[in-house]
């Protein structure tokens, strides 16, 4: 399997030919922060383009279709509109606040999406707690949901970043408790050293049944982070009209816009990465010639495949079910996926101490 490191070393060498120790690095940072935020925008694109299509399936439509082939560029005709769209300030705004807060979601969501493994050598931030440093950082974006509910001054905005902040404090415990069920089997919090670990076979499958109930308590209440259907009521638009976002337009609402399309990819990231084996390839047992023919496919391809194959999971799920009520959501979370996730954190240690896993 082809390890970008080697690009990297080569890059730094480059650079180290004609400047110095100091600059290389600087021009390293930059480069990584351009990739960034090209990698960035470019999946907020496809995840956009990809909601609409599934959308318009599950409903029985064609979704985009006429501005370019099938749709493809009615994407980028919505964001050249919402770059020149006016972006205004509520008179009685708490300016500082309000203007703050679409900069806090974006930064957890950047801070977040730097943690994933693309492919072996091309992890961006990959230190011995990387685990710790994803769910630390993706914490961020709820103290931006709550600057922008009270920044607004509007009853509609509160009463949505109240919404959100109580639904995204409770299922990170969830989220959380599912991500250390797996830290258990594996034994490190390195995101490399997650993966590699998978060589052999994905956590899926060697973690026995508490790797199942992991997977799926991961996915509940990772969609209910994200703020996604049937979990979206902090943006319910038959009574908050937009929820903590309503008093935001132009460029401001599109970060708001782009965090929840990308906390979704980052969701689904993170369980291809601990769940799915990462940039693994599948390989069966007594297959030798098959695992052979997998191996040939470059790791950032699997790597994007199984992360887009759980995108369409939660879609599926947004389009499928009915918006949930406040207490349904709270009800669901502290009555039921707390008690199975630590019975299932519990069932994972018994499992590793007495080698039960495979």
């Amino acid at each position: 399997m082809f390890d970008f490191s080697i690009v990297t070393n080569w890059i730094h060498q480059s650079l180290l030919s004609f400047m110095t120790e100091g600059w290389a690095v600087f021009v390293e940072c930059v480069l990584v922060a351009l990739a960034i935020i090209g990698l960035y925008a470019a999946l907020a694109i496809v995840l956009i383009y990809m909601e609409r299509k599934v959308c318009g399936f599950f409903q029985c439509r064609l979704g985009p279709t006429r501005v370019g082939k099938w749709g493809t560029i009615q994407v980028i005709c919505d964001v050249i509109k919402m770059l020149t769209k006016e972006i205004f300030t509520p008179k009685d705004a708490d300016k500082f606040l309000y203007n703050l807060a679409p900069f806090m979601v974006i930064l957890a969501s950047f801070l977040t999406f730097a943690c994933i493994p693309f492919n072996k050598g091309a992890e961006i931030l990959d230190f011995n707690v990387g685990v710790f440093f994803m769910l630390a950082a993706s914490s961020i974006g709820v103290v931006g949901i709550l600057l922008a509910g009270w920044g607004s001054n509007n009853k509609f905005s509160l009463i949505g970043a109240m919404r959100s902040g109580a639904q995204i404090i409770s299922y990170e415990l969830s989220v959380s408790m599912s991500i250390m069920t797996m830290v258990v089997l594996t034994g490190t919090m390195q995101f490399s050293e997650i993966v590699a670990n998978q060589a052999n076979g994905w956590y899926i499958f060697k973690g026995h049944v508490p790797a199942v109930i992991a997977f799926i308590v991961y996915l509940i209440a990772g969609n209910a982070e994200c703020n996604r259907g049937p979990f979206d009521l902090p943006e319910a638009e038959s009574e908050l009209t937009a929820g903590y976002h309503t008093e935001y337009s132009g460029m401001h609402f599109g970060f708001f816009y782009l965090g929840e399309y990308l906390n979704l990819f980052i969701v689904s990231a993170i369980a291809a990465t601990i769940f799915l084996g990462g940039w693994m390839p599948l390989h069966i047992g007594g297959l030798d010639g098959f695992n052979a023919v997998m191996d040939y496919i470059p790791g950032f391809v699997w790597f994007f495949a199984k992360a887009f194959f759980v995108v369409f999971l939660l879609m599926w799920v947004k389009w499928t079910f009915p918006r949930l009520r406040i207490d349904q959501i709270l009800s669901l979370e502290w009555k039921y996926l707390v008690p199975i996730s630590m019975l299932n954190l519990l069932l994972m240690a018994c499992c590793v101490a007495f080698g039960l896993h495979f």
